[in-house]
């Protein structure tokens, strides 16, 4: 005979006010890390790099961000979380400006380390206290709302950051501005109150005591292994676009810097706001109906994504240049489904002691091996891509449009990864319902229920 789980339904006192700071601190975080995105050809000039120099800069960040947040995700599981998040907001805050005053390229890089390394702390403990502010049945929508500073970060970086450098013809002043906002409220962390782990699972709250071999239990969860690897193919086709999507309008499509900037906020974030909002409602109402819904709709929704993201490339130079945009508008908002069913899903399949670390491990992977190969490998084939070409009109000097019908080629390959994605997220959901079982103590023959 089956027997019924029960879960908590109510939220942690003071939940959507902790998570709105989140939110908040979430989106200054997606800005500090966007900014070389937006001011990407100012650098290019600046310093005299390549596309694949580009690609390296900017996974110098990523590099940083994965290999800090293993030993900072460990530290989120053992240690008080908002005291983890604060002092990574203050560290990354304090990079960031130093990014606009560095002397020489050098000192740039090694400003995005620190940035890098600063903002490897706050994934694993936001989403581990999300994880004990709100009951299962909420935490898709939950994570959406933390999620929407993503896509509101990057409509902000390439709106307000554009109209900062065109206002005082630098593109250091945005780096120095945005630090300052992360440190005025990356304070205010040190007043949120901490919630019990495990407190919103059905099991027992979590003990205090530490958890013996913490990286191997983790990786013994089957599913958690196809969830970093769709990390790995949804990071490549992000960090490809968001890296290069503005230098591809202005130099494939001829747009102005301010109009890319405009029209790159609306396809790579305003999509996101529809996503992350509708999107988390339809995640939740998915988990209630089937245990592993939230994985099945974000792997269809990737698979649809794909085909869209590619007809949109096959809009030439001379093409309408609204149609680009509706393509990959579309394929967008389906690309950040991704978020509300990938990031919860991790919280329902490890136990609440081992929710950070999971987190850590799994954007190590994300970071250290897919937002590396998405920027270099799109910056490298657009290099190569850009040399056949110069070389077929007959060996002349490299010029911006060679560059830019080389790097429009090298983007073919976002859609690849995020078909990729789809297939991936299907093998995740193929693991999750006994992995569930697991990390929640449920006998085999008990239902799940998440109403």
């Amino acid at each position: 005979m089956s027997t019924t789980l029960s879960k908590p339904t109510a939220t942690y006192p003071g939940a959507w006010g902790v998570l709105t700071l989140l939110f908040v601190i979430n989106l200054l975080n997606f800005v500090d890390r966007m900014i070389p995105a937006v001011v990407l050809e100012d650098i290019r000039k600046a310093y005299g790099l390549s596309d694949l120099w580009l690609g390296i800069l900017v996974s110098s960040f990523t590099v940083a961000f994965a290999l800090g947040g293993l030993p900072l995700g460990r530290l989120a599981d053992t240690w008080i979380r908002k005291n983890v998040l604060a002092g990574g907001v203050l560290v990354w805050s304090a990079f960031t400006a130093l990014s606009g005053v560095a002397p020489n390229f050098l000192g740039f890089y090694v400003a995005r380390l620190g940035v890098g390394l600063g903002e490897a702390s706050y994934g694993p403990a936001a989403v581990s206290l999300i994880g004990d502010l709100f009951p299962q049945a909420k935490r898709g929508r939950a994570m959406g709302l933390f999620m929407l500073g993503l896509p509101i970060g990057i409509s902000l970086s390439f709106i307000v950051i554009s109209k900062i450098k065109a206002l005082t013809g630098s593109w250091q002043i945005p780096f120095v501005l945005a630090g300052v906002a992360g440190l005025l409220v990356g304070g205010l962390l040190l007043w949120v109150r901490e919630p019990v782990r495990g407190a919103q699972d059905a099991a027992a709250p979590a003990k205090r005591e530490a958890v013996d071999h913490a990286f191997r239990k983790v990786f013994a969860v089957k599913t958690l292994w196809w969830i970093c690897l769709s990390g790995i193919t949804v990071n490549m086709a992000s960090y490809g676009t968001n890296t290069f999507f503005n230098s591809l309008l202005q130099r494939y499509y001829g747009v102005p810097s301010m109009d890319a900037g405009w029209m790159a906020a609306g396809v790579l974030g305003l999509t996101g706001l529809l996503a992350m909002t509708l999107g988390a409602y339809g995640a939740d109402l998915a988990h209630r109906r089937n245990v592993s819904g939230r994985l099945k709709l974000g792997a269809y929704c990737l698979l649809a994504a794909a085909p869209l993201v590619a007809l949109a490339l096959c809009e030439t130079q001379g093409s309408d240049l609204r149609v680009f945009l509706l393509l990959y508008g579309s394929g967008w908002v389906l690309f950040f489904m991704y978020y509300v069913s990938v990031y919860t899903a991790v919280q329902d399949v490890v136990e609440p002691r081992l929710r950070a670390t999971a987190m850590a491990v799994y954007f190590a992977a994300q970071y250290l091996v897919g937002s590396t190969l998405g920027t270099t490998l799109v910056g490298g084939l657009s290099d190569f891509f850009a040399k056949q070409e110069m070389a077929a009109a007959g060996a002349v000097p490299m010029t911006d449009a060679f560059k830019g019908m080389g790097l429009h080629l090298a983007m073919f390959l976002v859609p690849l990864m995020l078909l990729l994605t789809g297939l991936v997220l299907l093998m995740a959901s193929r693991s999750f319902v006994a992995d569930v079982r697991k990390a929640s103590n449920t006998p085999t023959g008990a239902n799940l229920n998440f109403t």
